[in-house]
């Protein structure tokens, strides 16, 4: 058996082709196709449906593949703990984030955090899509994701190889340039729209879906990035759903209004999220500290309710 082997497996998964998948390997078509039937003739199994025009996984190919993405996620953890074993001072921790959360909760959540302790220790953050930052984590190459949540919303970090906490808050905002406000966008648009590689998009999705609301119309517009899809609504371009912490000074500048009723903004979560499988030193340093601060602010939160319960 060689891990390379699950590293072609994989890239075939992702480039949806033999093809493109060899050309990302930097290896000929023959070649890389004799290593996937060497990985096949290992699990025993046909991994790939050849008969279609699209490659499709097999039954086996799709038990496969959550198997081989945490097998090669815990070597890169384990090489990495190993290099770091002799050198903890200089480790690095690797934070993956979407791009809004990198902009504007990133940087003043980690100035408190080392403000109250200093880290010793070096961040790397790299900001991408969800689906971006998902295939991060998933290959190790991130140890944590800092990301809105929904409960509706699916994700690829399942329950089962991934765990969250939650850090703070947000709030989708239906908004739109002051002279677009119009009760007639919410059905009519112009609509801005998050794409599919959005996390953003998936969210409005599930939960429009979850309370019935119907879509918007077709997008006028689309993209990933939330900092651009409110650019766009702040040059009068149409009507978007955009997290309340990226777009709070346009709404007091007047440069933005809300447009909707109340019952049309989406609440949603900021969770930090990590791997269920142990980590380096350093990382499972990190997230025990963050998991202790989340843990009394929720203590916090409750003893709040009860002493507001008891004086009304």
């Amino acid at each position: 058996m060689d891990t390379v082997w699950l590293e072609d497996f994989l890239a075939v998964v992702r480039a949806g082709g033999f093809s493109r998948a060899a050309e990302q390997r930097a290896i000929s078509q023959p070649a890389f196709s004799r290593r996937i039937k060497c990985l096949e003739d290992w699990v025993n199994a046909p991994l790939f449906d050849r008969e279609t025009h699209s490659v499709r996984l097999t039954a086996a190919g799709e038990r496969l593949k959550p198997f081989a993405e945490e097998v090669l996620r815990q070597l890169e953890t384990g090489r990495r703990d190993a290099a770091s074993a002799a050198q903890a001072s200089t480790e690095t921790l690797l934070f993956a984030s979407t791009h809004a959360l990198s902009m504007t909760f990133f940087p003043p959540w980690l100035r408190m955090i080392e403000k109250e302790e200093p880290l010793m220790t070096s961040v790397q953050l790299t900001a991408d899509s969800m689906v971006g930052c998902e295939r991060l984590m998933i290959d190790g190459r991130a140890q944590f994701l800092l990301c809105h949540h929904h409960p509706a919303a699916s994700t690829r970090l399942t329950a089962d190889r991934f765990r969250s906490v939650p850090l703070g808050e947000d709030v989708l905002v239906p908004v739109a340039a002051p002279g677009l406000a119009a009760e007639s966008l919410m059905d009519e648009g112009p609509y801005l729209a998050y794409s599919s590689e959005s996390g953003m998009g998936r969210i409005l999705a599930a939960s429009w879906e979850e309370s019935g609301r119907r879509p918007p119309p077709a997008p006028a517009f689309s993209s990933h990035l939330a900092t651009v899809l409110a650019m766009m609504a702040r040059d009068g371009r149409g009507l978007v759903w955009s997290p309340l912490s990226l777009i709070a000074e346009d709404i007091a500048a007047g440069r933005l209004v809300r447009v909707g009723q109340p019952e049309d903004e989406v609440r949603i979560a900021i969770h930090l999220f990590r791997p269920r499988a142990r980590q380096t030193q350093v990382a499972e340093h990190f997230w025990r500290r963050i998991s202790e601060e989340a843990g009394q602010r929720k203590n916090e939160r409750s003893s709040e309710r009860t002493t507001s319960g008891r004086s009304s």
